[in-house]
């Protein structure tokens, strides 16, 4: 254990040392010459140890410090337990900053850390990637250097960040970013980079949604008014005029009939548990009854229908939302392809997997409109969409129901040659025949 010595020690070392040489001096007849060779012996002798002391300093080859005698082993020990402190607190200190780098690493934002001048101090990974950073590279150069939008420039130098501030990626112009700043310590900023872009999405969806249920709805409703404000309790119009009102309206009618229909489906899906779907279905029955209705759909495009179907494949799951997803598929295929064509409709096993699939020869779909296809109401044609019935719900519709049976939709299709929709289940969805059989039920 370090002792401390006080002066009362050194002065009696000292005595100690200095008494028996005065002594021996006044034998010999020289006290002052005994004197200043001891004085002389023990100052290159003091010398030698702060040598050594320097000498282990600077170089350092080993943690613990030489061997001392006298006062300097106190020295010695002392310093050796300071630097044990201060190597313990800076052990402690870089535990600390490591923690903290992991926790921002953790942090599903990207964090920048920037001097007052803002040059880049420190940035987590996740900035590395979304700003397209490169470390340490970057490391001191000007933010607003690096991200080259007039707009991020002005919000910078302006030091207002009550508000934050969006902009779409430089390397991604699909991306939207949010910038957060705030201070930071004393003479820093750490800003905050989120992907707002799925938000976005969601928003503007939403916003389409609101418009064209009201679009869609307000259509009908048009006519079946129109023809309400025609008709007059006193005279009624002529029989040709009347039944040409009144299946206008009833067709309208049920237009709206089906909108709302499908909209309470589409919200029913959404919000029901997956617990139900784990009974077996009976996926070759649910597909002759969707064979027996397009057939009845197809007599004025007389296309040409082939149902692939093997009848001894059966999945669980819910029946009618199966039903939902398969005939949706289906009559869009029959609705938009041009009368006279060839469509294929396939259920049979794949690699262990349950595959359906519906193959048409019709017009195709552009690129730039396939990965909108399941949005709520998105239409390629809209004038073709509304004179077919189309509500633009039936993909959003097989969509959610093949989210919830752990699957999904592919799309694929060539202008001018035809579309391929397709989906599959994986094997644990298959049951055997002898699993007790759930019939379907409504769409």
């Amino acid at each position: 254990m370090y002792r401390v010595i006080n002066k009362r020690t050194l002065v009696k070392r000292l005595f100690i040392y200095f008494i028996p040489l005065l002594l021996i001096g006044l034998l010999v007849g020289a006290p002052f010459l005994l004197l200043f060779l001891g004085s002389f012996s023990l100052l290159i002798w003091h010398y030698y140890q702060l040598y050594r002391l320097s000498d282990w300093l600077l170089n350092q080859q080993s943690f613990n410090p030489p061997e001392g005698e006298g006062a300097w082993e106190q020295v010695f020990e002392g310093i050796y337990q300071l630097q044990h402190r201060n190597r313990k607190k800076r052990n402690e200190l870089s535990a600390l900053i490591h923690r903290f780098r992991d926790g921002a690493e953790a942090i599903p934002d990207a964090v920048i850390v920037l001097q007052n001048d803002l040059s880049i101090y420190w940035c987590n990974q996740l900035a590395l990637k979304v700003l397209g950073l490169q470390w340490p590279t970057d490391q001191g150069q000007r933010l607003d250097n690096l991200i080259r939008e007039p707009k991020f420039a002005k919000y910078m130098h302006r030091g207002q960040f009550t508000e934050p501030l969006e902009l779409e990626s430089g390397h991604n112009i699909e991306q939207i970013l949010e910038f957060r700043v705030m201070p930071y310590a004393s003479t820093q900023l750490m800003v905050v980079v989120r992907d707002v872009t799925r938000l976005k999405q969601l928003e503007q969806m939403r916003k389409d949604f609101v418009a064209n249920v009201s679009h869609e709805l307000r259509t009908p409703l048009t006519v079946v008014t129109g023809y309400l404000e025609m008709m007059d309790s006193d005279m009624m119009p002529p029989p040709a005029m009347w039944n040409k009102a009144q299946n206008t309206m009833l067709e309208q009618c049920k237009r709206m009939d089906s909108l709302v229909t499908q909209l309470l489906s589409l919200s029913r899906i959404e919000g029901a548990r997956k617990q139900n779907n784990d009974k077996a279905v009976n996926v070759p029955l649910l597909l002759n009854y969707i064979q027996t209705e397009a057939n009845s759909i197809n007599q004025q495009k007389k296309h040409q229908l082939i149902f692939n179907i093997d009848t001894s494949l059966d999945i669980s799951g819910s029946a009618d939302e199966l039903r939902s997803a398969f005939s949706n598929l289906v009559f869009n295929a029959i609705h938009y392809t041009k009368p006279g064509g060839k469509i294929t409709i396939c259920w049979q096993r794949q690699n262990d997997r349950a595959c359906f699939s519906v193959t048409d020869n019709g017009d195709g779909i552009a690129p730039e409109h396939i990965n909108r296809l399941t949005e709520r109401f998105y239409r390629v044609d809209k004038a073709r969409s509304r004179t077919t019935g189309g509500s633009g719900l039936g993909l959003a519709i097989t969509k959610h129901v093949l989210t919830r049976h752990n699957s999904q939709l592919n799309i694929s299709s060539v202008l001018g040659q035809g579309s391929f929709f397709s989906f599959d289940f994986s094997s644990n969805k298959i049951v055997p025949m002898s699993s007790t059989v759930q019939t379907s039920g409504k769409s």
